[in-house]
């Protein structure tokens, strides 16, 4: 047997075993985050609420930038605090240096390690933003550099696909937001036990990626806090499966790639409860118009009216904490799909844990 590839986790007679491990382990890692993450988290929003930042800055890459793009709908929307998302080779490329007073830049990274990361932080701080780091790894680089940090608890990460770190970091940031706004985040222990009951429906999410054996595309959509949910269920198709699946704003989805969506494209609508999803309606008619192979995950309701979905127990469950629940789903879809097609999620082609960029 020969040696597995630099960056790759070992392979064993099982392909996808440690996938499959670490999104099981993703109810334990929101428990853990509740109970021994929480009070770290309220002290360090307190201590920057404190100093009133007037704009936010979010830097990430991959997985953890569709969490960083979460809580700038999570921030705009629950604190009226415009939030932008950074692009890193301004000041690491470019050099440019621009006056971060009075800014919060959070940095979401689950390693901690990429280098353009900790020179983006190291940049911001010099600049004068209050600075955060959101990463499961607390003795990174990059948590060395900035003024704060939050661990995000979820214990080793072995698969090149993220699953655990990028709940684990939708929890985090949510009640980093909580407590921004004096809030104790309350609502999220109802969490772990809809995400347990959700992980146990793995037959259902196996009889959907039948489906998508032979897919050659993937189209994906949402609208507002779902969005970001589009995002990382089409990064995980992309890196497991390698079908190329586009990920769009229900908004943008109109605006033109609409056209290239018939009646054997598969569309996947990630359906929020709440305002998202009633955003979304006009574009769930159109599809259906066009006759759209359409897939829904979310409310029972709009499952009803779909070719195929997954109903999530989202009933009482703000509309802000749904893409937690949102993403499990889509994670098993992306591992069985991949399986289907007789490749080894663990293992995606050319990539590393830890991808090094400057």
């Amino acid at each position: 047997m020969s040696a597995p590839a630099p960056g790759h986790p070992e392979r064993s007679e099982r392909p996808g075993h440690i996938m499959s491990g670490e999104m099981a382990e993703q109810p334990a890692v929101l428990r853990r985050i509740l109970r021994d993450g929480a009070p770290r988290i309220r002290e360090v929003a307190q201590a920057i609420a404190a100093r009133h930042p007037r704009f936010v800055l979010l830097t990430a890459r991959g997985t953890s930038d569709n969490a960083a793009l979460y809580m700038k709908y999570l921030l705009e929307i629950e604190l009226g605090l415009p939030c932008g998302l950074t692009s890193m080779s301004t000041t690491t490329v470019y050099g440019a240096r621009p006056d971060l007073s009075g800014v919060l830049a959070v940095t979401v990274s689950q390693s901690g390690g990429s280098p353009d990361l900790v020179a983006s932080t190291q940049a911001a701080r010099r600049a004068g933003a209050i600075t955060l780091a959101v990463t499961n790894n607390p003795d990174s680089p990059l948590a060395a550099v900035s003024e704060y940090s939050i661990d995000l608890l979820a214990g080793p990460e072995k698969a090149l696909p993220a699953t655990k770190t990028y709940t684990a970091s939708l929890l985090a940031l949510y009640l980093l937001g909580q407590g921004l706004r004096g809030a104790d985040g309350a609502a999220a222990h109802a969490l772990p036990d809809l995400a347990e009951e959700i992980l146990g429906r793995r037959d259902e999410v196996a009889r959907l990626a039948s489906r998508y054996r032979f897919a050659e595309r993937m189209v994906i959509t949402s609208r507002g806090y779902g969005y970001p949910t589009a995002k990382e269920a089409a990064l995980k198709l992309m890196e497991t499966s390698y079908i190329p699946a586009l990920a769009y704003s229900g908004a943008d989805l109109l605006h033109g790639p609409l056209a290239m969506v018939d009646n054997v494209s598969p569309v996947i609508a990630v359906v929020t409860e709440g305002r998202g999803g009633e955003a979304l309606q006009p574009v769930l008619d159109r599809l259906r118009g066009r006759g759209a192979d359409l897939v829904v995950v979310g409310p029972d309701a709009q499952v009803a009216q779909a070719s195929a979905g997954f109903a999530l127990p989202t009933r009482g469950v703000a509309e802000e904490l749904q893409p937690i629940l949102e993403i499990l789903p889509l994670q098993q879809l992306a591992y069985e799909v991949t399986i289907a097609r007789g490749q080894d999620p663990d293992a995606p082609r050319a990539l590393a844990k830890v991808t090094k960029t400057n």
